[in-house]
């Protein structure tokens, strides 16, 4: 397993390698990394502290830290979700932090509610029962066969048209890891399975 302090140290890294810096306060900072290193121990990866986590890596990949949300929520409000890595003008107090949106679909949000093995189980109560309210009224106006049907989404294999960076996933990511380019540089590889009978 991860140490705190090699949790703590990877994302100082992912913080400079992208520009951006991480909160200030340590005693939030040590529990969101806190909050990582407990999620890496329930499901086996770094899901996203401040959100529930379905414990299927093909379910999660969109909020494995940093999440594929990050990127644009630093640049439209100044930090990510749940504040840990925030933008220049935030970290030198230049201007104040404001609440971020949830920007994961509600769909995705529903899914990690049914199939969640830890129900209770997020870093922050709050951030638990503003997802838990939000996703209530949309996924319980789905029938059962809506609910499967979302559940049963399968991935897809994206590529980056500007540096070719391929990523197996349900959606592609809002800006490629490798050159940086954004979302709708990627397009869908269409693979088709055939089966022996």
């Amino acid at each position: 397993m991860t140490t705190l302090e090699q949790i703590q140290e990877r994302a100082e890294a992912d913080a400079r390698t992208y520009g951006y810096y991480l909160v200030k306060d340590p005693e939030f900072f040590e529990g969101l990394t806190e909050g990582l290193k407990k999620n890496e121990e329930r499901y086996g990866y770094f899901s996203c502290p401040c959100r529930l986590a379905s414990g299927k890596l093909e379910y999660d990949r969109d909020i494995l830290c940093p999440c594929d949300y990050r990127d644009p929520d630093v640049m439209e409000f100044g930090a990510c979700y749940c504040n840990l890595y925030v933008r220049k003008d935030i970290y030198e107090g230049k201007m104040e932090l404001q609440p971020v949106p949830e920007r994961r679909p509600i769909e995705k949000q529903a899914r990690a509610y049914s199939e969640s093995t830890f129900p209770g189980a997020l870093g922050s109560k709050v951030a638990e029962t503003e997802t838990r309210n939000a996703t209530s009224t949309k996924a319980s106006t789905l029938s059962k066969e809506q609910k499967e049907e979302m559940i049963q989404i399968a991935p897809k294999m994206w590529y980056c048209k500007q540096c070719g960076y391929v990523v197996f996933r349900e959606d592609p990511p809002y800006i490629c890891p490798i050159c940086k380019a954004k979302r709708e540089l990627f397009a869908e590889i269409k693979t088709t399975v055939a089966f022996s009978g």
